[in-house]
């Protein structure tokens, strides 16, 4: 009877395992990915036309010599931060790319479609521009460092950046093979070496999306002389930039670079 009944609940425990796993391996663009609304804003755009989409650039401050390149956090509306990118970085053209599926983007984000558009803005944006500098936030970061190992870059501004996204997956789900049941790997732990160019992060003290942990990690690997690191005390992953001094040390990190 004993034996029976530990077979039933180790038959359910595995069945519940196996279910989760499974759950977790369906939906992870849905957990990884969360697109933005389309919001029309009064900033001139390009459109990068690439084979099965159609990805919309807003152009902020025009005319400039040297550029940013902005990679936004998933759910953070190039169209809602527009203004105030513009406004803190009145000296730069600003490029801020709606992902896949995002804003006013068609098709469906995936990392390879990211990196490769994200590659396709820098080599039509470096036609233009003498130096470009890029900045990342959250999942922007892992776009912001693959260009960052492909292209010649003048700054790289990471905003809570991680090491992977198998490695926080794995820290969340401790239970679950990561690195097997994940198709999106955004490794940006193994490009560090191939990053030429002077870097910034940024971490929030009270980060609870990416666990300081994942940001250490990344810190680690990059030479001491190469980068520099800023905590935002009392702030967490999603208000870190509601702080008085978050643009001013952008600002400072990328000056006139």
């Amino acid at each position: 009877m004993l034996k029976r009944l530990l077979k039933i609940v180790l038959s359910t425990l595995l069945i519940g395992y196996v279910g989760i796993g499974a759950l977790l391996y369906s939906f992870q663009d849905k957990l990884l990915y969360h697109p933005t609304a389309n919001i029309k804003i009064d900033y001139p755009q390009i459109v990068l036309h690439q084979d099965d989409a159609e990805v919309v650039v807003h152009i902020l401050n025009e005319g400039h010599q040297n550029a940013i390149l902005y990679f936004g956090g998933n759910a953070e509306s190039m169209a809602r931060s527009a203004d105030y990118i513009a406004q803190q970085f009145p000296t730069f053209t600003c490029y801020l790319m709606d992902y896949r599926g995002f804003g006013e983007s068609t098709g469906i984000p995936s990392e390879a479609a990211l990196y490769g558009d994200a590659l396709v803005l820098y080599d039509r944006v470096a036609q233009k521009h003498e130096r470009i500098s890029i900045g990342g936030r959250s999942l922007g970061t892992g776009i912001a460092t693959y260009v960052a190992a492909h292209r010649e870059v003048s700054k790289l501004a990471l905003i809570t950046p991680y090491d992977s996204i198998v490695s926080v997956a794995q820290g969340r789900y401790p239970l679950y093979p990561a690195a097997l049941l994940l198709k999106e790997k955004y490794d940006s732990l193994s490009r560090v070496k191939d990053i030429k160019a002077k870097t910034f992060i940024v971490i929030a003290q009270n980060d609870k999306v990416i666990p300081r942990i994942h940001t250490q990690k990344l810190i680690n690997v990059f030479k001491e002389e190469q980068l520099q690191v800023m905590l935002i005390k009392n702030r967490g992953h999603m208000d870190i930039s509601d702080d008085a001094g978050y643009y001013k040390i952008m600002q400072d990190f990328i000056g006139e670079g």
